[in-house]
């Protein structure tokens, strides 16, 4: 037996092993000291190999999936061997074979995936500046590629979200180690792009792959064809039906690089959580699949008007209706159509998969005659007519509610398969068999005492006592010995044993045959239930967007083919579901007005309002309702973020170099019709280096770029761009200071700020007082310090100082206040005294 295993494991070297005895998944040696570390299960010993003894851990065939799930999300892959041979025919070890290898990227079964969550296997490849990408997920059979410039790597990645990277061996970026995905390099001939071409042409049935939209010297064909190998590889030899092959060009999205998501948390927060996001706020989905859809949506923003006002539309037509409700109401009695599909396709799906189907099948009809008339709602429902005759076998195939896996039989309905129900039909009547054959064998033997009887050991028997044995019948056979009594068996109950004790093992088997029958009789279906499953998936998002619109006033965007961007009292969708009152806010900016120069305090509201604008661009582009009075939107192609403070100790980079990084970026690929994000930028230096940086890059951005730009500041000395560009406006949100405390506007005015409040903010934050008394003293200082160096004040530091100076030089009116004691003035004496201090000032 080891001998066996060692061979199978030599065929799968890095992967965990879980080799099949009796009822129990079995690992040895190295992958037994590992899987119980990782599972928490016990390691043991048995026998020997080599003097030594042999390690061992095993979790129970029944339970495999929860502890498969664990191992997957640590990146594990595990290759599962299963007994294939008749143990009652078997000379030595039962044979045994490797069905099939769960890896993160290749993961089918329901228990094993997140619901919410695509799970695509990724495979790159790397050729003099160029990139690759062939990206596949085998729950749905989506499969597409991509050719783009090596530096988008980061970007793709994280707008793909892969479980697994397969790559060339020896080219790996350095840049992957640092994302915890797990990556698999293989032998480079299988990245080979006529190989490739051959393997995709012989899958889809095509003489080439022109009708996909495939070019000859695309990168990414060398790609696919070491996924195809992959995928053949983990799932037995066998490649899935496939529900076609996209391929993608970078124009087709408004593009979004890798900080972008993270900065706007449009479906995971800056600390990796799932709540609250863009996302999690969206998200009123009644099915897993609307929920997939609508992530895809939400990072592949549409740049194309007529697609996006397409699914504006509905969104309107479900809110004029008022049906969005009802539509949710039928939806969340579909199952995941689009993963069953997918086992269908891979021929694992199991029994309450297909019971699921029938019944969402069954709820098609009733969803597409409450959905609304326009275009897109017309092409949905044409999508949504299954064939009548798929829910019809489905209803006559599986039982209202089937076992949960087919080796415990109790799945195909009676009436489907005669053989079958007669096989059932034996198992049940057995005790009115038995009954009837008693009653006969006493009349004809005169033996009143006479019993038919059937136990485990002995089998079915007919008892009778010592007393009468001499009325046994000549065709009697003895079968053993009592103490009191003989057992007999004759002919017609040894027949009867042989068909009653086979036919439990024979139902179940024929049972299994059914089922396998069945899965083929659907495999001209997928394609169909796949376009169902889109079309329910869409319908779900629409209804999504809508119910969420409807609860939070959104309106309609408009959308024009010009440069501009006017949002009226746009407001955070993520920002205004947390809290009460949100103060929403405008942004304008066109040809004239290309970059708003935003001052103002900490925790005033300036990311939030920058982070807003990008967030109702790309709710406009997925085409929902925005979170705002009025929004005019003109061509985008790209959104770009350079927000917070952020390091790459892996990667050997300072939360300064990941800065200028990103703003590297955006100076070298934004245009005219990008929307640049700017926070803060050049804070991580000293203060004349930060400014100096700031103060180029704004020039940078207004001169060479000339994207829409928000570009939040605390340099001050910025605001004076405003006289030298006519493009450049300064906006601030304010707040007030009143004795110890602050208050925050929140809301956007034209012009500079009057001061920062940092030290206020540091008050609020609950830094000691002596330390904020300290901090306000020697702000003074600076502030002076810097009004004599230069002969005139900062833009802001004449205020500052005016409110806060301690001991100011000898002055004619303050030494005027210096004399006076307050307690003795009148009123009158007091406003007389305001005057004349006005006048001598």
């Amino acid at each position: 037996m080891m001998q066996q295993y060692l061979a199978l494991k030599a065929e799968h070297p890095d992967k965990l092993l879980f080799y099949r005895m009796g009822d129990f998944y079995e690992l040895f040696h190295e992958d037994a000291v590992k899987a119980a570390r990782l599972l928490d299960i016990t390691l043991t010993t048995r026998g020997q190999s080599a003097g030594q003894p042999i390690r061992m851990a095993g979790v129970p065939y029944h339970a495999a999936e929860q502890y498969l799930a664990r191992l997957v999300r640590l990146g594990e892959s595990v290759a599962i061997c299963e007994q294939i041979g008749d143990p009652a025919t078997s000379k030595g070890p039962v044979e045994r074979k490797v069905v099939k290898v769960v890896t993160p990227g290749t993961l089918t079964d329901q228990a094993l995936l997140d619901d919410k969550q695509e799970n695509r296997l990724l495979a790159l490849l790397l050729h003099r500046g160029r990139l690759g990408l062939a990206w596949l997920s085998l729950a749905s059979g989506d499969c597409a590629l991509l050719d783009c410039d090596v530096d988008r790597l980061m970007s793709e990645i994280e707008r793909l979200r892969p479980a697994e990277i397969l790559l060339p061996e020896e080219s790996a970026p350095p840049v992957l180690a640092s994302l915890g995905i797990p990556v698999r390099q293989m032998p480079p001939w299988q990245f080979d792009a006529d190989t490739a071409r051959r393997k995709l042409c012989e899958l889809f049935g095509t003489r080439d792959l022109d009708g996909f939209g495939v070019a000859e010297d695309m990168l990414a064909v060398g790609a696919a064809g070491a996924l195809l190998d992959y995928v053949r590889l983990t799932q037995g030899g066998s490649l899935p039906l496939l529900a076609g092959l996209r391929v993608e060009r970078t124009s087709q999205y408004i593009e979004l690089d890798a900080a972008t998501r993270r900065n706007l948390e449009i479906t995971e927060t800056i600390r990796g959580e799932r709540a609250p996001t863009l996302f999690s706020v969206l998200d009123h989905t009644a099915t897993s699949m609307g929920a997939r859809l609508l992530q895809h949506w939400l990072h592949h923003p549409l740049r194309d008007h007529a697609r996006i006002l397409e699914r504006q539309q509905g969104v309107t037509e479900l809110l004029a209706c008022g049906c969005e409700d009802r539509v949710q109401q039928v939806l969340r009695e579909i199952a995941d159509i689009e993963r069953i599909a997918g086992r269908i396709a891979l021929r694992s799906a199991r029994p309450r998969d297909l019971s699921s189907l029938r019944d969402s099948l069954a709820q098609l009809p009733q969803l597409a005659a409450i959905l609304p008339d326009g275009p897109l709602f017309v092409a949905l429902q044409s999508a949504l007519a299954v064939d009548d005759a798929l829910t019809g076998l489905l209803q006559a195939a599986i039982l209202p509610e089937p076992s949960v896996v087919l080796r415990e039989g109790g799945v195909i309905a009676s009436g489907y398969s005669s053989e079958l129900d007669e096989l059932r039909a034996i198992q049940s009547d057995c005790g009115a068999f038995l009954a009837a054959l008693e009653a006969r064998e006493r009349e004809a033997t005169g033996i009143a005492t006479l019993r038919v009887e059937y136990n485990r050991v002995a089998g079915f028997f007919i008892e009778i006592s010592n007393a009468n044995t001499a009325l046994v019948p000549a065709h009697y056979r003895r079968r053993q010995t009592m103490k009191n009594a003989e057992r007999y068996i004759t002919p017609e109950l040894k027949e009867f044993e042989d068909k009653a004790l086979s036919a439990q093992e024979r139902a179940l088997a024929l049972e299994k045959l059914l089922f396998e029958a069945l899965l083929d009789t659907l495999q001209p279906q997928i394609a169909a239930l796949r376009l169902a499953a889109q079309a329910v998936a869409t319908a779900d998002v629409l209804a999504s967007l809508a119910r969420h619109a409807r609860d939070y006033r959104y309106v309609a965007p408009e959308f024009v083919d010009e440069v501009v961007l006017d949002i009226r009292a746009g407001r955070h969708p993520v920002v205004e579901a947390q809290i009460d009152d949100f103060i929403p806010n405008s942004a304008q900016l066109g040809t004239t007005r290309k970059l708003l120069l935003i001052t103002g305090p900490n925790m005033g509201g300036k990311s939030t309002f920058m982070r807003q604008t990008a967030l109702i661009v790309l709710l406009a582009h997925i085409g929902s309702l925005v979170p705002a009075d009025h929004a005019v939107i003109g061509r985008v192609d790209r959104i770009f973020t350079r927000i917070g403070a952020s390091d790459d100790l892996a990667g050997g980079r300072s939360t300064f170099m990941v800065e200028m990084s990103e703003t590297a970026n955006i100076l070298n690929n934004a245009s005219a019709e990008s929307l640049v994000l700017m926070d803060e930028v050049g804070r991580g230096t000293s203060t004349f280096d930060g400014l100096a940086l700031a103060w180029a890059i704004a020039r940078a951005l207004i001169e060479k770029n000339r994207a829409y730009t928000l570009f939040a500041t605390h340099y001050f000395e910025l605001t004076r761009l405003a006289q030298d560009y006519p493009m450049v406006a300064n906006v601030h949100l304010d707040a007030v200071e009143h004795k110890d405390r602050i208050v925050f506007l929140h809301a956007v005015e034209e012009g500079p700020a009057s001061q920062s409040y940092g030290v206020a903010v540091a008050q609020l934050a609950g830094v000691p007082r002596e330390v904020v008394r300290q901090a306000r003293r020697k702000l003074v200082e600076l502030e002076q310090s810097s009004v004599l160096r230069d002969g005139q004040s900062d833009l802001f530091a004449a205020a500052a100082i005016e409110d806060v100076l301690a001991e100011p030089e000898s002055h004619p009116v303050v030494e005027q206040l210096q004399a006076i004691n307050p307690d003795e003035l009148t009123p009158k004496m007091a406003l007389e005294l305001i005057y004349a201090l006005h006048r001598a000032l």
